[in-house]
């Protein structure tokens, strides 16, 4: 075969034994002066083999690239050279420069925009459902023969360090799709430079061919411990051929081949191992990459083209989660969601973003990511669901229904450096790290929406099983008056809110806020004669009135100012928490601070509508720092949903004991709970410092007990399962809770004499 057909025969395969056998009956898959050094080295593993955990997080990396590819076209077919001056100096200000969108949020554009945007980029699906090829093909600059050597095969070679536009910078992230190819690790390329950019180089005379070359990986040979990436480049030449065009692009299902393609790139990668994601390629692997990519810079258009699929079309636009989330939030998201604030930490600038869906609805778009960390639109580290069940944010209720995008592009090079590793997939431990999960501890745990939410789904869940907790309480209090031992546990454990006896308090109304705010006022004043108190290390918080929107500080059009000033000087540290019409607002003191100190903050709220700006003023004296502690002011400071100062929040009643739910198979709860049939008890934080107890009462052992033990009444049985659980589960609670010195021996055997001493 001449060069063109070997590039389309190669094209048309979707297995690796069909490219072997093509490479072999060329005379190419034996001969191994044909195959190169992968970047040059040969231990090019050490670099390839350290990227990316799964192959979804690999194949962002090709898309991403895909999407700078075609940024720097853009910039190069104007005449201008990628690093210099008249270059765009961010990815929002390119996508301003080149395509009129405006903030460089695809979100403002329309669908059909979006659409035809999304023509230079796309990925296809072939072959089969069990084994699945991907080809990412973008109308970007492309490469020559020449010059793929230099740019699409190296590796750690500075092509775009210096382009402030674009994601990639260590030239290493294209090879993280390897070790995810099949067995022997397959991958096409096919390029040529894209004949209008006006930059080329005059030396090129590949410039007009194209170019074509397979990536495999072969075995350690003898003495040498890891494997070897290889390109193919017979007489180390890229092979090459002339054509105006290709057949690369996919028509109308199920062509896969069926368009032109004139200029650009097409990476094929065989048999894919991507788990769990190998469903049509329109629902599953669409979500995770909209997870991946929340904030794409460029969309790519999706095309299903293995056969067996049915519907009434098989191709659609990826646009990012972002973009999901802002068409489908009526549907999907509660109301008032999602908001967003700024968080400072380590003088580092970062942007969270806070989704709250509704019930059952968040797992089209998160599995266990709760946090994820983004940079230019890419998603570069996560922490799981379990952040949100931390003792220091306290909401378990609502853990599976949240997500928060937490914005770093902001963040300086060194800081990105100390935060997240090369491989864009994982957070480095350290210093930055933990100061940014304390920020977003205690952004969730005081915001007020969330706090309200999580209260409406408690209420939900238990309200109805609240008188069932008497029965309970009466014979728990009987057991106390003869028990020294769970007397003394319950003196020493905590005191349970019920949310549902309301005070002097207000239900939740719809809140109708304004674009643009007609008062922003603080609730309290606090005069230089008067002023609030703060221990030294301890933030404090003072709240503001308005009737301003809720995104008002976070839209993309015409957003509100705030700024803080402490005796002239602009305070960085703080934390805004807009909800409803009430504003937190989180301050950290000043480092050289001393105690008996009055500063003066003076707050400032600006936007495109106002002559003049809101301004408050409010005096802060420092006292003496507080011990850190289980105490401490912080960690039992009331939640902002119980404030009283305003009426915006609820009094609380409480209750001394737990409240104790007992969940059935044909319950609500047993699915929303995860239970199994094993499973005892699952203890709930109620978010107030306090417990709910969910019992299953079609647990299996209890079940077989009430069959093979007819002695005993199955009520009596039941009772003596149930308080004995939640008796347990406080043992356990409180010994958990009190960072115990004892012995865990000590601790079985305290909890095993509780045990008898409830069922006796």
């Amino acid at each position: 075969m001449n060069n063109k057909d070997l590039a389309l025969s190669l094209v048309h395969a979707d297995t690796e034994n069909e490219i072997i056998n093509i490479l072999k009956k060329e005379g190419y898959w034996d001969k191994s002066d044909d195959w190169q050094l992968y970047g040059g080295k040969e231990n090019n593993f050490a670099t390839i083999g350290n990227q990316k955990s799964r192959a979804e997080d690999a194949l962002v990396e090709k898309i991403v690239n895909s999407v700078d590819a075609v940024l720097m076209a853009e910039c190069l077919k104007r005449g201008f050279k990628t690093d210099s001056k008249e270059a765009p100096t961010s990815i929002a200000d390119a996508l301003e420069k080149f395509y009129n969108i405006h903030n460089g949020k695809l979100s403002n554009i329309t669908p059909n925009e979006r659409t035809k945007l999304a023509e230079n980029i796309a990925l296809v699906s072939t072959g089969s459902k069990s084994n699945p090829c991907y080809s990412i093909i973008d109308k970007g600059e492309g490469q020559s023969p020449n010059r793929l050597p230099d740019t699409i095969l190296s590796i750690d070679k500075n092509n775009k360090l210096r382009t402030p536009f674009v994601q990639g910078k260590f030239n290493m992230g294209g090879t993280a799709v390897l070790r995810f190819c099949g067995r022997e690790n397959l991958q096409l390329i096919i390029s040529k430079r894209n004949p209008k950019i006006k930059i080329q180089d005059a030396s090129d005379d590949s410039i007009n061919y194209w170019g074509v070359t397979i990536v495999r990986r072969e075995n350690p040979p003898q003495g040498v411990r890891s494997s070897i990436y290889k390109y193919l480049a017979p007489n180390n030449k890229i092979l090459r051929f002339e054509s105006d065009s290709l057949k690369l692009m996919p028509g109308n299902y199920p062509n896969a081949y069926q368009n032109e393609l004139s200029y650009g790139t097409f990476i094929k990668l065989y048999e894919y191992q991507m788990t769990g994601l190998k469903t049509n390629i329109l629902f599953d692997l669409n979500y995770k990459l909209s997870l991946l990519m929340p904030s794409i810079a460029l969309p790519v258009r999706l095309y299903e083209r293995r056969k067996g699929y049915k519907g009434h079309t098989l191709e659609t636009t990826l646009s990012g989660l972002s973009v999901r989330l802002d068409e489908d939030k009526k549907e999907n998201l509660e109301s008032g969601f999602p908001v967003s604030g700024p968080i400072t930490a380590l003088g580092q600038k970062m942007r969270a973003s806070i989704f709250a869906f509704k019930r059952g609805r968040s797992t089209n778009y998160t599995r266990d990511e709760g946090i994820i960390f983004v940079i230019n639109g890419q998603t570069h580290g996560t922490l799981s669901k379990s952040f949100f069940t931390r003792n220091a944010v306290r909401h378990s209720y609502i853990a599976d229904s949240l997500l928060v995008v937490v914005d770093c592009s902001e963040l300086d090079g060194r800081a990105r450096e100390d935060l997240f590793l090369n491989s864009r997939d994982r957070l480095a431990s350290g210093e930055l790290r933990s100061q940014i999960e304390r920020e977003l501890e205690i952004l969730l745990r005081e915001h007020k929406g969330l706090n309200q939410l999580r209260e409406r789904r408690r209420r939900e869940d238990i309200e109805d099983k609240l008188e069932d907790s008497k029965p309970l309480a009466d014979v728990i209090q009987d057991i106390l008056k003869k028990s020294p031992t769970l007397s003394k546990l319950f003196i020493k454990g905590v005191r349970l809110p019920n949310p549902f006896n309301i005070v002097n308090g207000k239900r939740e109304e719809q809140y109708e806020g304004k674009k643009f705010p007609t008062f922003f006022t603080l609730i309290k004043e606090y005069p230089e004669i008067a002023p609030k108190d703060c221990p030294k290390n301890v933030r404090f918080r003072v709240q503001y009135k308005t009737d301003a929107v809720n995104d008002y500080f976070d839209r993309d059009n015409d957003p509100g100012k705030f700024s803080l000033y402490v005796n002239g000087t602009e305070v960085e540290n703080k934390q805004i928490n807009p909800w409803n019409g009430y504003i937190n607002l989180n301050v950290l003191l000043p480092d050289n601070v001393t105690v008996g100190d009055v500063l003066c903050f003076e707050s400032k709220v600006e936007d495109v509508s106002l002559i003049e700006p809101f301004v408050s003023r409010f005096y802060i004296r420092v006292t003496d720092a507080e011990k850190k502690n289980n105490s401490s002011n912080e960690k039992n400071r009331k939640n902002p949903s119980t404030d009283n100062k305003g009426n915006e929040g609820e009094n609380t009643s409480h209750l001394d004991l737990p409240n104790v739910i007992e969940v059935f198979k044909n319950d609500k709860n047993w699915v929303s709970k995860e239970f199994e049939n094993e499973t005892a008890l699952h203890v709930f934080e109620d978010g107030q410092g306090g417990y709910d107890f969910f019992i299953n009462m079609n647990n299996i052992h209890l079940l077989s007990e009430q069959k093979s033990n007819g002695s005993i009444d199955s009520k009596l049985l039941n009772a003596r399962y149930k308080y004995g659980m939640v008796l347990i589960g406080i043992a356990l609670l409180k010994e958990n809770n009190d960072n115990t010195e004892k012995s865990i021996e000590d601790s079985k055997n305290q909890v095993g004499n509780i045990f008898t001493e409830t069922v006796n």
